[in-house]
Order: C-alpha cells, then structure tokens, then sequence
C-alpha cells in the first residue's frame, strides 16, 4: 500500500477540498455569533443553537441537512427542520412563552396595548420598503415584514403560509435579532429621548385578580381567532399556556411547557434554523436584502414604540416612562429587559420591568393580528 496515494485520496475526499468561499463566510459568521452568544452573552439561549447550526451546516460534506426519500434517511438535522416546516415547534415554542408569561401588567395599564401596536410599525415599514424593490411579490413582502415584531414564531408561521421558499432566509433574521435586541435597540432609544424622560419613575401597577387573569387569554383568543381565523393556531396555544399558568391546578403541565418542553424545542428550532443558513442560498442578493429590511424592520418598530412613549409622556404630564415603549415589539422578555437596562442606567433606582412587560406582552398579540392581517390580504 503507497502511503502517499492513502493521503491523498484521503484529502480528496475530505471537506477540505470541498470547502468553498460561501462555506468560509458562514463559518466566520458563525464564529462572531458564538463569541457573541458566549462572551457577550447576547440571548445565548437563542443565538448559540442557531450559530453552532448554522456552523454545522456549512461543513463541507456532512450532510446534515440532505433531504431524502424515504424521510428518515435525511440528514439528522432536516428531520428536525420538519418541525419548523409544519409550524409544530412554533406553536408549541408560543405554548411555552404563555407559560411563563404574567398577562398582569397588560391587564392592569391597557394603555399598554396602544405601545404594543405603535411597535409595530417596523412591520409596515419593512412591508413597503420588500414591495418597492421589487425583488419580492406583495406574499413575500409580508412575510418578510413580520421580521419587524421580533417574534421568531409567528415570522415562520407566515413565511411558511405565505414564502415557503423564503422560510430559511426569514427564520434566521428574525431570531438572530431578536438575540442582537441589547445591541440593537439602546442606541436608538436614548436618541429618541433625553435624560429627563429616561429617568421617569412609574406608579406601582395595580394589583391584578386571578379572575381577570383567567378571563383576559380566554377573552382574547376568542375575539381575535373570530377575528381573524388564521392565527388561532399561534394564539391559541399561547393562551393555553397561560391558562395553565393561572389556572393553578395543572402545575405540572406549566412546569413542563414553561422548563422542559420549551427547552427541547429551542435547541431543536435553534440548530435547524441555523442550518439553513446555508453559504450557496444565504449569500444572494434577495437574502441579503431580507437580512437588511429585517435590521430596518427592528430599528422602526423600536422607534414606533418610543415616539408613541414620548407622546404619552407629555399628555400624562410625565408619569409614563417613553423607554417602555420600545419593549412593545414582541421579543419576551428580552426587550422589558432592555427597558430596564436603559432606564436603570439613567436612574438607578427605576424598575421599569414590570410596567415594560405590558407593552411586551401585548407586542405577541400585536404582531400575530399583524399576520393574521396579511394571511387574509395575501394568503
């Protein structure tokens, strides 16, 4: 046996050959992502799973993500990927959030409600901005525009109803922001407002009963899957999730929506929606475009809630907080988190949390009505 003939054919066979300049980008970009999941730790939760996916994936050769026929000869994370095709893991991830969710602050200032709308401008924004290019039909366009909610779930519950083909490029922009939010959304909320504005300390909230609590998911999920049929499926199991929570009397059914089972299901929908963040797909012109309407899309949401916030300042005469309002796109709790953050800074004793909370919560039910919206218009 020649030896050198061993290496070679080893090396010809081998990733190295096969590793071209798209597979090299992805890999650097999954790089930065780790770095900044782990060192920086921006949303680890969401963003290490999608950067070690999207790492995975473009490794030349493995084959994670090969589709076969019959179905469980696919690469290993394909199989997971089915999860995310049929909207599984989004409704059970949107199970899980209501799970962990306190309606309370919502319940208790439904002024609440008008931040978590005016956060959905990005939506709109980025709506038009997809339709004007061109590049995209007005489907397509909508589907990208639900990027702007920061709300992971329901941007591939339409993407999947509306741009299928689009499903990949959308799932990895919208998560992969929602993580950069404490990167994304400071800098735009303190140009917005001044000193003075950001260091407004809010009233306690009023104590909110559990009946009120029971009533509000019921209450909203019949009114707006009436409404608007299609996103019964997301609402639906958010509510379920919440009714566990307040019911008080399946505490072990919240314990495995709200812990166990929603912790399966991010690893799983993270490494998928990474791996499809393939070099050959994920460098063209029409994902990059969707990348940067989706940073565009998160920069008007944020400002939406924050004008609207300044707006409320001044007609309150100063007891509204602006910061909150840019906690109304619907990333939970990660942007109540950014409130606070922003606010504690200017005024270390301001907890902003729980009254962001109400503009964070209502940003969910914002951003789903959004979809459903489109679904009728354009599905």
């Amino acid at each position: 046996m020649n030896f050198f003939k061993v290496i070679q054919e080893l090396l010809e066979q081998s990733g190295f050959i096969a590793l071209n300049w798209e597979n090299m980008v992805m890999l650097l970009i999954s790089f930065v992502l780790i770095y900044l999941a782990i060192v920086k730790k921006f949303e680890p939760l969401l963003l290490l799973p999608i950067a070690f996916g999207m790492f995975l994936a473009n490794i030349p050769l493995v084959d994670l993500m090969t589709e076969a026929d019959p179905w469980y000869k696919s690469g290993v994370i394909r199989i997971m990927y089915s999860g995310i095709k049929s909207n599984l893991f989004p409704c059970l991830i949107f199970m899980g959030v209501g799970a962990m969710t306190d309606f309370a602050p919502l319940i208790a200032n439904p002024i609440s409600l008008l931040l978590g709308a005016a956060a959905q401008l990005g939506i709109y924004v980025a709506f038009m901005f997809a339709n004007a290019t061109g590049l995209f039909t007005p489907a397509q366009a909508a589907a990208i525009g639900i990027i702007g909610g920061a709300d992971g779930p329901t941007s591939i519950y339409i993407a999947n109803n509306l741009a299928p083909e689009l499903v990949a490029p959308i799932a990895v922009a919208a998560y992969s922001y929602m993580a950069l939010i404490p990167l994304i959304q400071p800098p735009i909320m303190k140009l917005l407002t001044t000193k003075k504005e950001r260091a407004v300390k809010m009233n306690q909230l009023r104590k909110v009963s559990k009946t009120e609590k029971i009533v509000f998911p019921v209450a909203t999920v019949l009114f707006c899957s009436l409404l608007l049929p299609s996103v019964a499926p997301l609402l639906g199991m958010l509510m379920l999730g919440n009714i566990f929570k307040e019911s008080g009397v399946v505490q072990r059914l919240s314990d495995t929506a709200q812990n166990n089972l929603i912790n399966i299901i991010t690893i799983m929908l993270g490494v998928s929606v990474g791996a499809t963040a393939n070099g050959q797909i994920f460098l063209r012109v029409q994902t990059l475009a969707i990348i940067a309407m989706g940073l565009a899309a998160f920069a008007f949401s944020t400002a939406g809630g924050v004008i609207l916030g300044k707006i409320l300042y001044y007609a309150t005469g100063g007891k509204i907080n602006p910061l909150i309002g840019s906690a109304g796109v619907s990333a939970v709790p990660m942007a109540a988190r950014v409130s606070q953050t922003v606010g504690a800074k200017e005024n270390p004793t301001n907890f902003l949390l729980m009254h962001a909370m109400g503009p964070n919560v209502a940003g969910v039910i914002g951003s789903a009505v959004a979809a459903g919206f489109f679904m009728i218009v354009f599905g």
